[in-house]
């Protein structure tokens, strides 16, 4: 369920209409549903009723700070994946203490600024990462708080460019390891092993994968504490899949059920990492119609916005759907048409031989279900402006990231010194 709904035949973003958010900010632009938002959280935190969890939103899914600061309000905790994540999360209100950093490649650098922030704790993904972090720590007198990632070689059946949880994945600590290198771990003096972590994949849509990976963590707990090794947490990841098309992915309470079988009667405090599934359908992209062009076979209508400004549609042959923000009228006969951007790539393609009620120049679509995975992967390609992004909150709205001016966007370069030097037209 989102909050974008036609009222007297526009489209809008809860209370306020969406070409009205268009005539003040310009096209393209991002747009995030406030009540969306704090329904998506609420409804993940209410299946966990009962259990000691925690829920860190993944902010590789989308890291505006308002974003961030409004689940923050609500209670959850951040997953970061880089020091500019962790750095987002503590400017936007997450407590340390609410903290997990995620991820294959942490450097030194990254390393040392999360034990000097003191977060909840490192998602450790490698022996050499494991080794490097126990010397941070001792260099700074301290031991930190860690969970080992393990690999359980579990295929996620999603997209092969978003499943991190086979062996041949670059992800985690392969499983039949993970005992020998949690007991090692256990031993170094800037090291507290407090957990385990696992995350298969992402935009999962069947259960039991799910269930598989939970069932070989379980297996490695109680292996552990056999062994004397007494641990206080476990992360379970995210990567529950939300409703792009005709997918039908498990509910949060049927996610959470599993979980109560497999793992509920551990004792284990718990972490969980949505992203997608808290964001996805709380945002969307607004776009202008350029031109509708025929073509030799095809109607195309080529919008304002292009594959820098969304990339999953070319990375992934993702499915958005697509609807005007004027309502059409009943019974109309629609077109069927390709949706594509200005970029000079064939891959800027956001849908191919999409059923549209009849459009021209000038006319407002959008992109659903856009609110992950949009605004952090867009670039300035063909040196386009970064769109900006909005945040609706019942019949108020707000710029909360401006669109740059391409003298800002120029002003981040700098030519070299000989070519400064050099005499105008040489």
């Amino acid at each position: 369920m989102d909050h974008f709904t036609y009222r007297s035949g526009a489209l809008h973003a809860e209370g306020v209409p969406l070409d009205a958010i268009a005539e003040a900010v310009g096209t393209p632009f991002y747009c995030y549903s406030t009540a969306t938002l704090r329904r998506h959280f609420e409804v993940v935190r209410d299946a966990f009723a009962g259990l000691d969890a925690l829920v860190c939103f993944a902010l590789k899914a989308n890291s505006n700070l308002a974003v961030v600061r409004t689940l923050g309000e609500l209670g959850a905790g951040a997953d970061v994946v880089s020091e500019g994540e962790l750095r987002r999360a503590l400017a936007a209100g997450i407590p340390a203490e609410r903290i997990v950093f995620s991820g294959v490649g942490k450097t030194r650098r990254e390393l040392e600024f999360a034990v000097d922030t003191g977060i909840l704790q490192i998602n450790v993904e490698s022996e050499p990462e494991l080794e490097a972090l126990n010397e941070v720590a001792r260099a700074r007198g301290k031991r930190v708080r860690i969970a080992v990632r393990v690999n359980p070689d579990v295929d996620a059946n999603t997209h092969e460019k978003i499943t991190t949880g086979r062996k041949e994945n670059k992800f985690g600590i392969e499983w039949t390891r993970a005992h020998a290198v949690i007991r090692r771990a256990s031993a170094m003096p800037g090291i507290e092993v407090t957990g385990v972590a696992v995350h298969i994949g992402s935009q999962l849509t069947d259960i039991a994968p799910f269930r598989d990976a939970f069932l070989r963590v379980r297996d490695l707990v109680v292996m552990l504490r056999t062994d004397g090794v007494a641990l206080t947490r476990i992360d379970l990841g995210g990567g529950l899949g939300i409703p792009y098309a005709d997918e039908t992915p498990p509910s949060p309470a049927q996610y959470a059920a599993v979980v109560r079988e497999t793992l509920g009667d551990l004792g284990l405090k718990m972490v969980l990492e949505p992203g997608r599934l808290l964001v996805g359908n709380a945002g969307i992209l607004v776009t202008r119609v350029i031109y509708v062009k025929e073509g030799a076979t095809r109607t195309f209508v080529i919008v304002d916005a292009a594959m820098n400004d969304l990339m999953r549609p070319a990375l992934y042959d993702a499915h958005h759907a697509v609807v005007t923000v004027r309502q059409p009228d009943p019974g109309v006969e629609p077109i069927h048409a390709d949706i594509v951007g200005p970029v000079c790539e064939t891959g800027d393609t956001f849908a191919r031989r999409r059923p549209l009620p009849p459009v021209e120049s000038g006319d407002l679509l959008v992109l659903r279900t856009a609110g992950a995975y949009g605004a952090t992967m867009a670039s300035t390609y063909n040196s386009r402006l970064l769109v900006p992004e909005v945040m609706v909150n019942n019949d108020t709205f707000s710029v909360v990231r401006a669109r740059p001016t391409y003298e800002e966007m120029l002003a981040m370069e700098r030519l070299p010194e000989w070519m400064e030097a050099a005499p105008k037209g040489r």
